[in-house]
């Protein structure tokens, strides 16, 4: 049986650049791998014909033998590769696209060198703050306990005078490799976990960590407008990394104390404010107090009754980017008087025998009450 061209065993035209041909057989391998083709007992041999053509293919040698002799080349001795294909040629095309096909599976692409140093965590830190500081913003210190950069050692974990040595295990690449058949497994080095380097000697200050644990003292800007649950991240402010990795994040989450005064709904303020008897009848003049600690005075129409809402506008807490300024709202409650004197219940009484129309919603509830009563009486 005649053997297909490798060029279109691989799927690419005869003048396919050398990184065309790669990818090819990369999306080749993966198509065919046996291992997701378990139903399907022809993938293995089309796995190892997209193997061999791509062993020839990838070598500019081979490949110019090629396409001069085509298949015979590497047939009865011509050509001097001998024949392309069996387990050694398919571990090294294989391994040629490794990287390209599990690199992010096992810890990142270009599996080559040594893994990165250890990037440090990231930090929360919990800051309460009062309903005042977060209308204007502050500027506050935090301490701060995470790990930092040793100082002894400038996170390199080896002692004074002496440097981290290439891992043996690895040869300082951070990896292992193993082959397992025709597979070949990539593991992080078990001597140096992925650093490719070994500490012999030891820091005395940080045990070879490279990092001590210390107080930080942090200045941090917390902007006006903020309120419960606001984040504010401070780049490269967590914890150092391990043996000179870059460090982590510091997270600051928001509490806003609740006031005494005014209750806050997004950029709203609402403020409950009591008003006598006689006020809320007769109408008048209060005054109520602002966030910023100023006052503003506001006008009581004359019959008003508890809940009814006046609205201040620009009064309440700043947009936390700018943009505006929420508003106040104020709510009345009328006070009933407690205490009374002899005098003052006999003045309340001369005046509710003179009230006749004074009181329109309780005489229209009681006229519907009226109403009902007489119409349970007419169905009995």
């Amino acid at each position: 049986m005649s053997k297909r061209d490798y060029y279109e065993t691989l799927g690419v035209s005869k003048g396919a650049t050398a990184e065309e041909i790669k990818k090819a057989y990369r999306r080749k391998a993966k198509e065919l791998h046996p291992d997701r083709n378990a139903d399907n007992p022809a993938s293995e041999g089309l796995f190892k014909e997209a193997n061999e053509a791509y062993e020839v293919l990838k070598d500019s040698n081979k490949k110019a033998a090629y396409d001069r002799y085509g298949h015979a080349a590497f047939e009865g001795g011509m050509g001097g590769g001998g024949r392309p294909g069996g387990q050694g040629d398919f571990s090294s095309a294989f391994s040629d696209v490794f990287d390209d096909l599990f690199g992010d599976f096992m810890g990142g692409r270009g599996g080559g060198g040594r893994q990165r140093a250890a990037r440090g965590a990231d930090l929360r830190y919990n800051m309460r703050v009062t309903l005042e500081e977060a209308f204007g913003g502050l500027q506050k210190t935090i301490n701060v306990p995470t790990a930092v950069v040793c100082a002894n050692c400038s996170g390199t974990g080896a002692a004074s005078g002496s440097e981290p040595a290439t891992c043996g295990t690895c040869s300082g690449m951070g990896k292992v490799r193993a082959q397992q058949g025709f597979f070949t497994v990539e593991r992080t080095c078990p001597s140096c976990s992925g650093a490719g380097q070994v500490i012999k000697n030891p820091c005395s200050s940080c045990h070879g960590a490279g990092r001590v644990e210390k107080d930080r003292a942090l200045s941090v800007n917390i902007p006006a407008g903020v309120e419960t649950g606001t984040r504010i991240r401070l780049s490269g402010e967590g914890e150092a990394g391990a043996r000179g990795g870059p460090q982590g994040d510091l997270y600051i989450f928001i509490e806003v104390a609740d006031h005494q005064i005014f209750e806050r709904e997004g950029n709203n303020l609402f403020c409950n404010v009591p008003v006598s008897m006689t006020s809320a009848a007769l109408g008048g003049d209060i005054e109520v107090p602002n966030i910023d600690g100023g006052r503003s005075r506001v006008k009581i129409p004359s019959g008003s009754q508890s809940g009814r809402q006046m609205r201040l506008r620009s009064k309440g807490m700043p947009f936390v980017r700018g943009g505006g300024v929420g508003d106040m709202f104020i709510e009345l409650q009328v006070e009933t008087p407690v205490n009374l004197t002899a005098r003052q219940k006999e003045i309340l009484k001369e005046f509710e025998a003179l009230s006749t129309d004074n009181s329109p919603e309780s005489q229209g509830f009681f006229k519907k009450v009226k109403r009902f009563w007489d119409g349970v009486k007419s169905q009995d």
